[in-house]
């Protein structure tokens, strides 16, 4: 990006809150050149490998946009439900057409709640987090021994964060949506499975899918974004998925 194309955009984000000259950009550039974070060439920006590196992270810390959590909770639930499902279908000894029924119905009502609780839930926690990062932006600022040079700096970072509150909410939809699609598709297909195949191969393999998702995909998933090493977050994973199936069937013996 061209260094007038870049004030303009930051002078779009203070919203006319201040005005950013350009001997103050080229000062935050140079900076910048000095640390690593990007490159001037021809009067072109251009972030270095370093820069991107952190600009990723600020964009996840700021704005969630690597979906860990949703795509956890997603796969667990949906796993969840559809063994819980299983199970009781084959407790219950219920036919296809009712199993068909209590298995969308089961699937709808968990991916329906997700989806509700990651949009509201979330937009709540990011807004909060958001706004405690801002009183610590304010606070390090305050040490800036200008005082229209502070008052400047403080006016713009009030701009950006209330742009990042309208980013929230655009994040927070995006989130929710991935955790609804993915609790039903993890839940979907071993009861289709299920529900397609013959006893007893229908229950062998239902269940064989429900432990490549967790065993092998939510593992895996966890693993690489947490940087833990997997047979302890298999553990963890394996712990937590038993003792929720076996509380579900628990209670839905006790409602029948």
């Amino acid at each position: 990006m061209s260094k007038f194309s870049l004030k303009k955009s930051i002078n779009k984000i203070a919203s006319k809150r201040v005005r950013i000259e350009m001997e103050d950009l080229d000062e935050a550039l140079n900076e910048m050149v000095s640390e690593g974070l990007v490159t001037i060439k021809n009067g072109m920006v251009q972030l270095t490998s370093q820069g991107t590196r952190l600009s990723r992270e600020w964009e996840n810390l700021l704005l969630k946009r690597d979906p860990i959590i949703e795509v956890v909770a997603g796969i667990l639930d949906g796993s969840i439900t559809g063994l819980v499902v299983i199970l009781s279908s084959i407790m219950a000894g219920l036919t296809a057409k009712t199993a068909l029924f209590a298995a969308f119905l089961t699937l709808s009502a968990v991916a329906i709640t997700n989806f509700s609780s990651f949009l509201l839930g979330g937009i709540t926690e990011d807004l909060a987090d958001i706004r405690t990062i801002q009183t610590l932006m304010n606070f390090s600022l305050s040490d800036i021994p200008d005082a229209k040079e502070r008052g400047k700096s403080i006016r713009l970072l009030r701009s950006l964060f209330n742009l990042l509150r309208k980013e929230v909410n655009k994040t927070n939809m995006y989130a929710a949506m991935i955790c609804g699609t993915t609790t039903f598709i993890a839940g979907a297909l071993p009861i289709a499975i299920y529900m397609l195949m013959s006893p007893p191969l229908n229950v062998i393999f239902s269940i064989a899918i429900i432990n490549v998702i967790i065993g092998v995909f939510l593992v895996y998933y966890r693993s690489r974004k947490t940087l833990v090493d997997w047979k302890i977050t298999l553990i963890e994973t394996v712990i937590i998925f038993v003792i929720a199936s076996i509380i579900s069937l628990i209670l839905g013996n006790i409602t029948n």
